[in-house]
């Protein structure tokens, strides 16, 4: 188990080094829209809808990564004063109660909405936009496998740690 654990970090791993580049490419795009508005009086919807998808993209795929290292948002009102023992306890209750469940229900109950937009290759957000919403949409699952493999790859290791000590 713990070696599909150490895939699933790689895995992840290896998604967040790919797309981390779309900050630089964000930044960039972003930059060429402004001066393209205010130097040139240029504007463009596709180029705008673009940085929507880049960062949608950075965010949804980055999230496994970003549960891997431990830098997701944490209410730490009680958690930083307790001991090892209870921050894993806590952790397990959390993965197996709270992150697992629902990231399954947002899975399921978004999977219509994705398979719909792909059987119809729904189009752009706004006229003159990006013509892939589907892809956009397609995110959400992607998000959440990624958030539910990182998930058991954690729960895995604190259950290593459990059965150690």
């Amino acid at each position: 188990m713990l070696n599909l654990a150490c895939a699933i970090d790689r895995m992840n791993g290896a998604v967040a080094k790919t797309i981390r580049w779309l900050a630089l490419l964000m930044v960039l795009v972003q930059f060429c829209i402004v001066i393209g508005r205010y130097v040139f009086g240029f504007n463009s919807i596709a180029a705008q809808e673009s940085v929507l998808y880049m960062h949608a993209t950075l965010f949804m795929l980055g999230a496994g990564f970003t549960l891997l290292v431990d830098k997701h948002v944490r209410v730490d009102v009680f958690y930083a004063r307790l001991g090892n023992r209870a921050r894993r306890r806590i952790d397990i209750f959390g993965h197996l109660f709270l992150l697992i469940p629902s990231m399954s229900a947002l899975l399921y109950w978004s999977w219509p909405s994705v398979r719909n937009s792909w059987k119809i290759l729904e189009g752009p957000i706004s006229v003159g936009g990006i013509e892939a919403v589907f892809l956009l949409k397609s995110l959400i699952p992607a998000f959440c496998i990624l958030i539910l493999l990182q998930s058991f790859s954690l729960l895995v290791r604190l259950l290593h740690k459990k059965a150690r000590t």
